[in-house]
């Protein structure tokens, strides 16, 4: 299906509904007709594309960024009026950075993406890892409405830091649950 909507009307469409709803615009309630695939990719390291060329203006970038949804596993930026598929390499947010207030189970995890959206890990947004076949590990974090960051390399490293053993885990705290990382009998000897 070729798309009749344009990268431009789009983000016309995406920055009248910011504007009215002075923050996140509520896609969730909005479920109009798919008019058709867009030539938009978020690459693995978060940089976004159209027509294959990066996106360079940051505002841009972010303002597309709060009209995406993702449903049955696919991933749309959706306006009150159209909606069109975009491709996602991986997870659409990266976890660049993140502060962590107390220790324990009392330890609060807060991240912050890219596109400069936070998330305080806990139930409703969880950390989850992935292990390759080789068991190198992609871990991620809930952003909002099934929408996950990659947890950048530094970050995951500086986590790892804060892990703990818990019920035959190594995993982190945060906000009171636990996420287990990896099981504590297949971590490498020291």
């Amino acid at each position: 299906m070729t798309v009749t909507a344009s990268a431009e009307g789009i983000a016309a469409a995406a920055k009248a509904a910011s504007k009215e709803t002075r923050g996140l615009p509520p896609v969730h309630l909005w479920d109009p007709p798919f008019c058709g695939d867009l030539d938009m990719r978020i690459a693995r390291d978060g940089t976004w594309f159209y027509l294959g060329t990066p996106i360079g203006r940051p505002e841009m970038v972010r303002l597309f960024s709060t009209i995406l949804k993702k449903e049955d596993g696919k991933y749309y930026l959706v306006t009150p009026v159209e909606k069109v598929g975009i491709s996602v390499d991986d997870a659409p947010f990266v976890a660049v950075d993140f502060t962590a207030k107390g220790d324990g189970r009392d330890q609060v995890l807060t991240f912050s993406t890219n596109l400069g959206d936070e998330a305080k890990a806990g139930p409703e947004h969880p950390i989850r890892v992935e292990r390759d076949a080789d068991g190198e590990p992609s871990p991620y974090v809930m952003i909002r409405a099934g929408l996950e960051a990659l947890i950048d390399r530094k970050s995951f490293y500086r986590l790892v830091d804060l892990g703990a053993h818990h019920d035959g885990w190594f995993g982190l705290w945060s906000s009171g649950q636990f996420f287990g990382v990896i099981p504590s009998d297949e971590l490498p000897e020291a």
